[in-house]
């Protein structure tokens, strides 16, 4: 397959809190006997309150964000939700992202998974769309780990944004070719209703898979090319390292460069991990430079893409995400976050926490794409709208229009922690936040 599209804009989301993998190693040991070499780093993890779609969509504002002040990007036309650890099972995460992001309600939207593939299938046919439409391809897993496994210590919680569009020198990367095979060799699952994967061994999922499989789908993607394995400067293989060293041996691309970054300081993101991993090597490629990216899972996607000269320029993305953490030192409270520990918060938790869909449906602007109100008289923003302006100089009704407050930037002016009121972490911490652009709002702070 010869694909059409280029990557215009990237986009990282890694949660902020890290667990160390010597604390994992540490706190299981009892259980299991500690790796004779352990895995260094941190895994990174999803806060109580994140999920898929919350990552995916910073991710997206991430892409999205205006490079220049007042220059915004033309809205994507399409968007693509990919995940393993969708919230939901039956409702619309795609549609879901599109409103958290203000796209217009006609915006073309769809949702993958199923498979570790899914962000690169979604790639590859985003890049192939004839018509030009800009795609906004978002990846993001946050998969649930059963405690002492080596899942635990392997996996990480992150999301990736690619947006996609026709070729053009000014972008970040052009999709030069692709091939893709499938094949229902399973090196893991999950069934449904179950919450956490069945893995098989890793070096027989290398030797009799991978090792199969891989290199003669590089070298078919190569030679559509007419390019050499020797022209190729960069590698991207979302596995260990010590597999990703047998494959790169195995097709010929030893020399060219494999980073590493997000393994070490996020883990084994999923869906994302591939996407994540092309970013940081992007941001560490030259134009002209080649780079192999692939794609696993019930198959093999390959796709051979070129730097441009968008590419450079000071800290991408993806170098920007794994410097924003704080370390998470307690283990359990890390399995609190993932309910794998059912910890008694006390009366203070016996509350409804159900939404009427009536309430969610009428403030679907306010709550999802985060829409305040700014009156058209003095210019006043405020959260949330409402028929009167809060003004005391104006007090004119019925002259607010929307305006999205999720991109704007604030200062803290007063908080507080409160260890009375409920939280999956305590304390409860909320203030009052002034944004740059008009407007208070008292709110609940995290990370």
């Amino acid at each position: 397959m010869k694909p059409t599209g280029s990557i215009m804009r990237c986009g990282a989301h890694i949660p902020r809190l890290r667990l160390a993998r010597s604390v994992i190693a540490e706190a299981m040991s009892w259980a299991n006997p500690p790796a004779r070499h352990p895995l260094p780093g941190a895994r990174a993890v999803a806060n109580w309150d994140e999920d898929a779609l919350t990552m995916a969509v910073e991710a997206a504002r991430s892409c999205l964000a205006p490079t220049d002040p007042g220059a915004s990007p033309d809205p994507p036309q399409a968007l693509l939700f990919c995940s393993t650890t969708a919230p939901f099972a039956d409702r619309d995460n795609a549609v879901m992202a599109c409103g958290a992001l203000d796209l217009p309600a006609s915006t073309d939207s769809l949702n993958i998974g199923a498979s570790l593939r899914a962000g690169t299938r979604a790639l590859v046919s985003a890049s192939s769309r004839a018509d030009g439409t800009n795609t906004l391809v978002l990846a993001s897993d946050a998969r649930i780990t059963r405690a002492g496994s080596p899942e635990e210590l392997s996996y990480g919680d992150g999301a990736a944004a690619l947006l996609i569009g026709p070729p053009s020198p000014d972008s970040l990367a052009t999709i030069l070719h692709a091939r893709s095979l499938g094949s229902d060799f399973v090196d893991h699952y999950r069934m449904s209703g179950t919450r956490f994967d069945y893995a098989l061994e890793e070096r027989w999922v290398r030797d009799e898979s991978l090792m199969k499989s891989i290199p003669g789908i590089v070298s078919a993607l190569l030679a559509d090319a007419g390019c050499s394995a020797s022209a190729v400067r960069h590698f991207v293989m979302p596995s260990s390292a010590s597999t990703a060293n047998r494959i790169a041996q195995a097709c010929g691309l030893e020399a060219a460069q494999r980073d590493t970054r997000v393994l070490t300081g996020c883990g084994n993101a999923g869906v994302a991990l591939p996407l994540l991993m092309l970013g940081a090597s992007l941001e560490m490629a030259q134009p002209g430079e080649l780079i192999v990216m692939l794609g696993i899972g019930q198959g093999i996607d390959a796709v051979l893409l070129r730097a441009e000269s968008g590419v450079g320029g000071g800290r991408g993305p993806v170098e920007q995400a794994l410097a924003r953490h704080r370390d998470e030192p307690s283990y359990v409270r890390y399995l609190s976050h993932r309910e794998l520990l059912d910890v008694d918060f006390g009366m203070r938790a016996e509350r409804d926490q159900r939404t009427a869909h009536t309430v969610a449906y009428r403030k679907r602007e306010d709550i999802n794409a985060f829409k305040g109100g700014r009156c058209s008289e003095c210019g006043t923003v405020q959260f949330p709208r409402s028929r009167h302006c809060v003004n005391p100089q104006c007090r004119a009704a019925d002259t607010q229009s929307p305006h999205r407050l999720a991109d704007g930037a604030g200062r803290v002016k007063t908080f507080t922690e409160d260890w009375q009121a409920f939280t999956m972490r305590p304390p409860y911490v909320y203030g009052n936040v002034e944004f740059r652009e008009g407007g208070n709002l008292l709110m609940e702070f995290t990370d």
